[in-house]
């Protein structure tokens, strides 16, 4: 495994650099518009425009890939993301910052389809399982080290901003001095969200509502952190504990996933979830070290629903269409994305900040109610029959699902069995 991974060097050390400066931005801009008092309804639309934007460039990004090329795309790219973090201090203007997080979306697409096709061109069916938890390893672990550079300046200076540009734009040279093929990028078919919610109803929820939780988080919460009064040390540990709690609590849901009915699992989470985002509502800045282990226990939950969503839907499809069924619940998650933001926000201005957490707790009773109507209606798939569970982040592109160790139609690529050969073959350290 060392040295398949010392082999993606370059990739995993663009990839750190590329998310931690996109997630450690997406922070600091949720610090600043709670420290300027901004409506909070009105902060719900404007960081809700970097969901819109990735959903169109997970739509329409392969397009611009294919008539450039890879490396020229990744430059392209990278380049627009770290302009668009140098202007935000240009101008604190709505409708501005909203024009650039579609852009930043927008762009963001476009840099992990690159990085996540160069990944899956790699994998091999005897690797692709590994690659595939590397890689949400590396995505995790950079979203969370992300949270503590606020730290390091004012949220009003155009130092920090300067810094999430560099961090983009260092992202360019370990992929840019590679000697890496530009892997090739074929279009992934998607299932109609109708059709999905006729096949399995509570999978297609289950990812929409994770979107709106974890979207409306990662968007709102230093916004709450702000307007509790958590200083910015606290705000940075508040988020980066709880993206680390998404990550620890995936491996043991997955071990309840495979010993149990998954919709059932999906219930009792969402019931425990809300509980956990009840208590968030009514702890602040007093309790601060229960409030951490309350939101690290929401956040955890909550990140679970999508790939137990993914597991329930992958139950009831043909092998053949888990990649197709795949890539439309990640379009059920980001059109949550979108939503979250947009309906909690309006929440908070109304009840205050813990209306962050009291909206999301309605919205994880409403899918628990849901996937309870459905587990009396409708027959279970037995446990001994269900496939077998893999941990999958939302935080993606389509094309990652193509490593997914349940596709069966997936095929190794000649330059990936050439790479995985080399490999075998090199001397042990």
């Amino acid at each position: 495994m060392r040295r398949m991974v010392a082999s993606l060097s370059a990739l995993i050390l663009s990839t750190m650099l590329l998310v931690s400066g996109n997630a450690f931005l997406m922070t600091l801009l949720g610090i600043r518009l709670g420290l300027e008092s901004i409506d909070p309804a009105t902060i719900g639309r404007v960081l809700a425009c970097y969901s819109i934007g990735f959903v169109i460039g997970t739509l329409t990004v392969n397009r611009v890939i294919e008539r450039v090329g890879h490396i020229r795309a990744f430059a392209v790219f990278s380049a627009l993301t770290a302009v668009m973090a140098l202007l935000y201090p240009v101008a604190l203007s709505m409708t501005f910052w909203a024009f650039l997080r579609v852009l930043s979306g927008f762009s963001m697409a476009g840099v992990l389809l690159v990085v996540e096709s160069w990944f899956s061109s790699r994998a091999t069916n005897s690797n692709r399982g590994t690659l595939f938890a590397v890689y949400q390893i590396v995505f995790f672990v950079s979203v969370a080290g992300g949270q503590l550079i606020v730290n390091l300046g004012d949220p009003a200076s155009f130092l920090l901003y300067t810094l999430a540009a560099i961090l983009l734009t260092l992202s360019l040279i370990p992929l840019s001095l590679t000697r890496m093929e530009a892997p090739a990028i074929e279009q992934v078919a998607r299932i109609s969200i109708f059709t999905m919610l006729g096949q399995s109803t509570t999978g297609v929820m289950g990812a929409l509502t994770c979107g709106v939780l974890i979207g409306t988080f990662y968007a709102l919460g230093p916004v709450y952190a702000t307007l509790i009064g958590l200083d910015l040390a606290q705000t940075s540990v508040f988020m980066a504990t709880a993206i680390i709690a998404a990550m620890l609590l995936a491996w043991p849901m997955g071990r309840v996933c495979d010993r149990f009915d998954r919709r059932r699992v999906m219930l009792t989470l969402s019931f425990v979830a809300a509980l956990a985002a009840c208590a968030a509502a009514f702890l602040g800045v007093d309790h601060p070290v229960l409030l951490i282990v309350a939101v690290g226990a929401f956040t955890g939950l909550s990140a679970a629903l999508y790939p137990i969503a993914v597991a329930i839907t992958n139950d009831r499809m043909e092998q053949t269409h888990i990649v197709a069924a795949s890539a439309t619940l990640l379009l059920s998650y980001g059109l949550g994305s979108v939503l979250g933001p947009l309906v909690i926000s309006e929440l908070i201005g109304v009840i205050g900040p813990g209306g962050l957490f009291l909206g999301s707790a309605g919205f994880l009773v409403l899918l628990g109610l849901i996937t309870g109507w459905y587990i009396w209606t409708t027959e279970d798939i037995p446990v001994e029959q269900q496939e077998h569970f893999v941990s999958t982040m939302p935080e993606a592109m389509p094309v990652l699902t193509e490593m997914d160790p349940r596709n069966e139609e997936f095929h190794t690529s000649p330059e990936a069995a050439e790479i995985a050969e080399e490999i075998a073959t090199e001397p042990s350290a």
